[in-house]
């Protein structure tokens, strides 16, 4: 599996958090987990797409082409043949930059993006293949250009996005609307159209990446790393953890640590936190991937 991170031009960065690429010529089959990190995606899946495993039990090929809408749990996906998948993490706050109103309708699905707005579809499918004919994303920079420009983001969620993220997310919604200067209900309809989650979820999220990337990089303890980032107590950690992961601290750890491949079903999770899966060379020297993916990102 390889697994990398491209930053956007800096005519871009307001509105793209990345484009990633991830490739699999020979994928075991394992169902796969990535966590939330609070962004959306276009994908487009050049290889077999993949399967998702819905929380119902229920499994699914996904679209070729889709928007992954905000996800409040963890995904859950399986290679059915070879993968070769791009994606364009957009940055929270214009998460609405191709779902317009219907955002906060579409959480915790990754609807085909042919029905959701099939001009800009066949073309974002034509940027994609672009990059592979060019090896290089210019192609599809250009079209998040062109969508960009008839993209205003709602500054006082651009400013709320940016205390949250400062605070990886240890800040209470209230104080967040005083700082803003704002009630909570101005803040909490704008914030949902905006970025298609309430701020309290976002705010979740956040502190859920900064745990993970503490547990990735450092060898603190889960108690040690919970209290450092806001967690009323190590079992208040633990359940957050479970809900938003679907694993347990002690697995969690296993796979973000040591040997990058003790737990195979965890590998791409730590791949999304990390910016980068490990080379074989780092992999086989158990030594820790050269880089994490930077967050504010993100799937």
């Amino acid at each position: 599996m390889d697994y990398r991170e491209y930053p956007p031009p800096p005519d871009l960065r307001r509105h793209v958090r990345c484009l990633w690429v991830l490739r699999d010529d020979a994928p075991d089959g394992e169902v796969r987990v990535i966590y939330p990190d609070g962004c959306c995606e276009l994908l487009a899946e050049l290889g077999v797409p993949l399967r998702f495993h819905g929380a119902d039990g229920q499994v699914c090929a996904d679209q070729p082409f889709c928007f992954a809408a905000q996800q409040r749990g963890p995904v859950r996906l399986q290679a059915a043949g070879a993968v070769f998948c791009i994606g364009v993490r957009l940055t929270p706050a214009s998460s609405a930059l191709v779902a317009g109103a219907r955002l906060p309708g579409l959480r915790d699905q990754a609807p085909d993006l042919f029905t959701l707005d099939p001009a800009f579809a066949a073309r974002f499918a034509g940027a994609a293949r672009g990059y592979v004919a060019a090896q290089s994303p210019q192609p599809l920079w250009r079209l998040l250009r062109e969508r960009a420009a008839r993209f205003v983001p709602d500054t006082l969620i651009v400013r709320a996005v940016a205390l949250l993220d400062a605070a990886d997310g240890d800040l209470r919604i209230a104080e967040l609307a005083q700082r803003l200067g704002v009630s909570l209900r101005t803040l909490q309809p704008r914030f949902l159209a905006a970025v298609g989650m309430t701020p309290k979820e976002y705010a979740r999220v956040r502190r859920l990446q900064a745990l993970l990337r503490t547990l990735d990089a450092e060898d603190a303890d889960i108690a040690a790393a919970a209290a450092r980032h806001g967690y009323s107590d190590q079992a208040h950690a633990t359940r957050e953890l479970v809900g938003w992961t679907g694993a347990t601290p002690a697995r969690l750890m296993r796979a973000l640590r040591g040997n990058r491949e003790g737990d195979e079903a965890l590998q791409l999770a730590a791949a999304f936190v990390r910016g980068t899966s490990a080379t074989p060379a780092v992999r086989a020297r158990g030594a820790r991937s050269p880089g994490t993916r930077r967050r504010p990102a993100t799937a």
